[in-house]
């Protein structure tokens, strides 16, 4: 090959900017008593200063430390730690010539993220007409889905049932019950660890009678709960649907146009006790703004554990013509986290007796990364979170030092990771499992409270809005260059510029892999149960 003067020049101009000092920095900001860490890769100077950003005048200075070299991003990495500027206003950093995103520093800096990121939720919503406004744009779609929904196989013939409600799964517009299960335990964990700060929470929810005693945050998991009642048999058997949707997926349309015949499919065990498990928390979480509404939660939550008493065997449901989500999982964790919360939402011994037998066959009781498939440490966090003289005091000890030992790996990563990212895997979803693991470091700080985990936490933060590998936001419409082209058929489809706001998307599957394409599912896609990640981590940091 044959190398021109012209070739030569623009060999050294990419070879220069791939070298380039690139500062990277949580661009929410934070609250003035947090660790403050930003990373500078190819620092082009030793020294860093903070400018003020409204009178540019610089407020500290310090010294940048030796660059790391971590593989997995292939880059030499300085962190630098500015964390006495507790001064509220805005900020950027500057080395050298190079500047960072404006950041913030604000005790209510959280706020607005927070209100974005569970008001997606409401946004998700199926079944009714939904609009928000973020940023001067709004954003909406009208009534969807409310032929919900067919029983495909019964007797050979088609029957009508009620399946309407309930929030759209992903970036599609299926409706999973496990899925479901992993979103609503971390959304009402959010609600039993942050109450105080979420209570009057407006989320600006359509105006309902029938809900107006409840919170705004409750109200929104309800309108999950309230189709989730919909997914139970019938037949008083207590199966329940594994999900509801079309035998494939849809194009990328917008939800009211989605017409296509979309059908129960048959229940397993994994759905089953999720339901369980959830039915059980919401009658716990409901019962002081309508009694009779947690009653009916909780003996459908009966129902349904007596069917798992009678099919202890797991039961995968069948997938037979349908394309999408299959969401199959073991339902050892399942019926795990189901068993807690019927402990915790009657205080019977017979449910802790299952969990406690169900526990002491598990040798690591407590995961690092852990979503949809694995939902074992909800059911452990309620467990050693509500102590009692009932429990089994040894295995009390050993779950509360796993809980413990598990945050501290957390903690350990974060500070070891150039860029403050908590966990050394990469894979589908990565993302949502990132910010999940603030509820790992909120129950330990609950057992045995310590600024690390508080630190831990902000660091997470920082990861998910800019100080990453891209220096950028992984959620939409929210911090510093933040995904334009998310998997997801509403903001494909609804001629909008911007995608609709406050969706974490689901990341890389290597450090340096993330692409921001519509086209790319496995990278970019959005989903329920990354978000309720996301809502919990916010929540917390508030």
């Amino acid at each position: 090959m044959k190398i021109t003067f012209l070739n030569l020049l623009l060999i050294i101009s990419i070879a220069s900017c791939a070298q380039k000092t690139s500062i990277k920095v949580n661009s929410l900001g934070f609250r003035p008593n947090d660790a403050k860490i930003a990373s500078v890769t190819q620092p082009a100077a030793s020294t860093f200063s903070i400018v003020y950003n409204q009178t540019q005048e610089i407020v500290i200075e310090g010294n940048i430390n030796q660059p790391v070299y971590q593989s997995d991003v292939n880059e030499k990495v300085a962190r630098i730690n500015f964390t006495k500027l507790k001064q509220p206003g805005k900020y950027y950093i500057k080395v050298g010539d190079v500047k960072s995103s404006v950041f913030e520093i604000s005790e209510d800096v959280y706020k607005s993220s927070l209100y974005t990121s569970m008001r997606a939720m409401y946004l998700w919503r199926c079944g009714e007409a939904v609009e928000g406004e973020h940023n001067g744009q709004m954003y909406k779609h009208a009534a969807c889905h409310t032929d919900d929904g067919y029983i495909a196989y019964e007797d050979g013939k088609e029957q009508k049932k009620d399946g309407v409600g309930g929030w759209h799964d992903a970036g599609d517009y299926g409706k999973y019950t496990v899925n479901a299960g992993v979103t609503v335990g971390a959304l009402f964990l959010t609600w039993e660890h942050f109450n105080d700060k979420l209570s009057n929470l407006d989320l600006q929810l359509p105006s309902d009678e029938s809900n107006a005693h409840f919170p705004d945050f409750l109200k929104e998991i309800k309108y999950e709960i309230d189709w989730l009642f919909k997914m139970q048999y019938t037949d008083g058997s207590g199966r329940v649907s594994h999900k509801l949707t079309r035998k494939n997926f849809s194009g990328f349309i917008m939800p009211e146009e989605d017409n296509e015949k979309r059908y129960f499919t048959t229940w397993s065990s994994a759905a089953t006790a999720d339901f369980v498990a959830m039915m059980a928390m919401a009658s716990r979480n409901f019962r002081q703004y309508d009694e009779t509404y947690a009653d009916s939660c909780l003996a459908a939550a009966k129902v349904s554990y007596q069917c798992l008493l009678e099919h202890p065997m797991h039961v995968k449901f069948e997938q037979g013509e349908f394309s999408t989500g299959g969401y199959q999982t073991d339902d050892s964790d399942d019926r795990l986290w189901a068993a807690s919360e019927m402990w915790l939402a009657t205080g019977e011994k017979q449910y802790l007796d299952d969990f406690e037998q169900r526990l002491s066959a598990i040798e690591n009781p407590v995961e690092l990364n852990w979503d949809w498939g694995n939902v074992g440490n909800l059911g452990v966090f309620g467990y050693v979170l509500h102590a009692d003289e009932a429990q089994n005091e040894e295995l009390y000890r050993k779950v509360k030092e796993a809980v413990i030992s598990i945050a501290d790996a957390i903690v350990s990563n974060t500070q070891q990771d150039v860029y403050g990212r908590p966990m050394d895997k990469y894979f589908w979803g990565c993302n949502g499992t990132v910010a999940r693991q603030s509820i790992n470091l909120s129950v330990a700080n609950l057992l045995k409270p310590d600024k690390k985990y508080i630190d831990a936490t902000v660091s997470i933060v920082g990861h998910l809005f800019g100080c990453n590998y891209y220096g950028r936001s992984f959620v939409t419409g929210l911090g510093v260059n933040p995904p334009m082209f998310p998997h997801s058929r509403r903001s494909a489809a609804d001629s909008i510029e911007a995608p609709w706001p406050g969706y974490i998307v689901g990341g890389g599957h290597t450090a340096t892999d993330w692409v921001d394409k519509e086209a790319s599912y496995s990278h970019n896609e959005i989903a329920i149960n990354w978000q309720a990640g996301l809502v919990y981590l916010l929540a917390s940091v508030n």
